[in-house]
């Protein structure tokens, strides 16, 4: 009997305490009732969540299960292959063998014939003339059987080099065989790898995508390509469990080792755009660490940034492939892959990105040309904001409130660092400067996005060796082309010396960021590494002013500031994203 049993007879003639009694006993009930569903309901949620793990265990050990079952089918499929070839060397070894049989027995036929027929004439009574012939046939008959001895000793020497130069023959097929298999079992399973690895991006998740974006490195300027580590394909990740092994940290003198080569990075990549600075002329000659004066070499324009650039791929690629195949042995298989693969849409994708990196170099190479050095190469840190929004309309991955911060602070900082500049005179054309930096860095946030399709199914080294190479082809290509008179190269005969020494100059200094990029992003991480990165900018402007005086203004080194602030605050942002633990499911209560 409930509470609801116990109310009085009176109710309805108006007893407020009665009726008080009836709600309140209401009012328990329904509490009663709302814990039990509450109680229900958390039992079946921790039961359900205790079957997804259960689930999940099981899916894992079925995959292991299904390639383990794959790999004894290629096992028995080279063994049977490997049976089926000693099976046809003995029969053709069987059917030589009978073949030779046959071939003596006709020839002792016919010796025994013959001998038969020389013990009948032996038979006979020979008279002395007789006997006289009958020797000299026997002594034929001997000759004849001497050389039929001969002749069949031949033969069966013939047929013991033709049997064993075909045993030879079905062993060199058996190993050619058997190679062929073992390259078709490991390409099996570099695909079965492959597929199991690639995500289509399309259908990545928010949190995929903050992890992708994440993992883009301290590309500094568009003076250098930090493509290997840019934007890694994103690998499926495993379902967590309470079981699962979390990997293992970094240890302190990894990252910072990694720390201080993404600061060396930094500093290279600085030295390349004051080196670029140096080689362009200015309108006064320039003081060169208080030492000397030097005037550049060429004048800032289209067709002499593409000879310069030129001549800095030429460099690249004649030292890139040692340290491409020291830093990823198997480069030149997926080069090879690559180039002989029928997928239109993976080319256009790497070719692609290389045609955007073109641009990019060579709309930074006018900007340095036309404005300070570190002013320059903070207005190309617009990057990061066409990224975020691209990566939002592309890939969903909607923007922080922290990214909008950071997203202003950029703004706020190139709007201090480009207006003043309109104002100094001595430079050269401001606007087209300001207006190629800007170019260059939004292409080169293009670049990023199909750089990020692109290396899915390209190791990020041989990615970076085609980009360099589609880069020599368009600069050889535009070089060649009938140019008008301003986009043209204007250069003056006897400063081809200097201008190629200027090329290897910078060919080195790309390379040498390149390595140092590459290794600190192995030892402190990509997301550590974009942090030092974001003071490209600053350094820039403290090289230029050290090496060459350039001076800037208060209002500049203060926006150079803020967008270097803002451009960490991003890198920040993933480093804390990366190392944010995924929340751990409530363990399943005992029943």
């Amino acid at each position: 009997m409930g509470p609801l049993d116990n109310r009085p007879d009176n109710l309805g003639a108006g007893d407020s305490k009665a009726a008080e009694a009836a709600l309140k006993a209401v009012t328990q009930e329904l509490k009663h009732l709302q814990q039990d569903l509450i109680l229900h309901l958390a039992q079946d949620f921790t039961r359900l969540v205790g079957e997804k793990y259960r689930l999940s265990e099981d899916i894992d050990r079925l995959r292991v299960q299904q390639q383990q079952l794959r790999l004894q089918q290629m096992d028995s499929l080279s063994q049977r292959g490997s049976a089926e070839q000693q099976a046809l060397a003995q029969q053709v070894a069987e059917m030589v063998a009978s073949q030779m049989q046959a071939k003596l027995m006709s020839r002792l036929d016919e010796i025994a014939d013959g001998m038969r027929g020389s013990q009948i004439v032996s038979e006979t009574q020979p008279t002395p003339r007789d006997r006289r012939g009958a020797g000299v046939y026997l002594a034929s008959i001997d000759g004849t059987l001497m050389a039929n001895y001969e002749e069949v000793k031949q033969e069966i020497q013939h047929t013991q080099s033709v049997m064993i130069e075909q045993l030879n023959r079905l062993n060199s097929l058996q190993q050619q065989g058997e190679v062929i298999i073992e390259r078709l079992v490991n390409r099996l399973i570099e695909q079965l790898e492959m597929d199991a690895s690639a995500v289509d991006i399309a259908h990545l998740s928010p949190e995929d995508i903050q992890r992708l974006m994440a993992a883009e490195p301290a590309t500094q300027s568009g003076g250098l390509v930090h493509t290997p580590q840019s934007v890694p394909v994103v690998q499926p990740q495993p379902v967590q469990t309470p079981a699962t092994a979390q990997a293992p940290a970094k240890s302190a003198s990894m990252v910072q080792i990694g720390v201080l080569l993404a600061f060396c990075s930094a500093v290279v990549l600085s030295l390349f755009n004051v080196c670029i600075k140096i080689i362009i002329k200015s309108k006064a000659p320039r003081t060169i660490l208080g030492l000397f004066q030097l005037e550049g070499i060429v004048t800032p324009g289209f067709g002499n940034s593409l000879l310069i650039l030129l001549f800095r791929t030429i460099v690249v690629l004649t030292i890139l492939p040692i340290l491409a195949t020291f830093l990823y042995p198997n480069v030149w298989q997926d080069l090879k892959k690559f180039v002989t693969s029928k997928d239109p849409d993976q080319w256009l994708k790497v070719v692609g990105s290389g045609f955007f990196l073109f641009l990019s170099q060579v709309l930074i190479y006018i900007a340095l040309g036309n404005i300070p050095t570190g002013i320059a190469i903070t207005i190309f840190f617009v990057y990061p904001i066409v990224t975020v929004f691209a990566s939002w309309v592309l890939f969903g991955d909607r923007p922080t409130t922290l990214r909008y911060i950071s997203i202003g602070v950029i703004v706020a900082g190139l709007i201090l660092a480009t207006v003043p500049a309109f104002g100094q005179k001595a430079f050269g054309d401001v606007g087209l400067g300001v207006a190629s930096a800007l170019g260059s860095g939004m292409t080169f946030a293009v670049y990023i996005l199909t750089a990020a399709l692109g290396q899915k199914k390209l190791h990020p080294i041989p990615f970076t060796f085609v980009g360099f190479v589609t880069i020599l082809v368009l600069c050889s290509v535009s070089l060649s082309l009938p140019l008008p008179k301003n986009l043209a190269v204007q250069i003056a005969p006897n400063i081809w010396p200097q201008l190629i020494a200027g090329g290897a100059v910078l060919g080195v200094l790309t390379l040498a960021s390149y390595l140092l990029n590459n290794f600190a992003i192995r030892f402190a991480g990509p997301a550590l590494a974009s942090i030092i990165g974001a003071s490209g900018p600053a350094l820039t402007a403290l090289f230029g002013f050290l090496i060459i005086k350039e001076m800037i203004l208060p209002v500049q080194i203060l926006g150079l500031l803020v967008v270097t602030s803002g451009v960490a605050a991003m890198s920040v942002e993933k480093l804390l994203a990366q190392k944010k633990p995924a929340p751990a499911p409530a363990p399943a209560a005992s029943r």
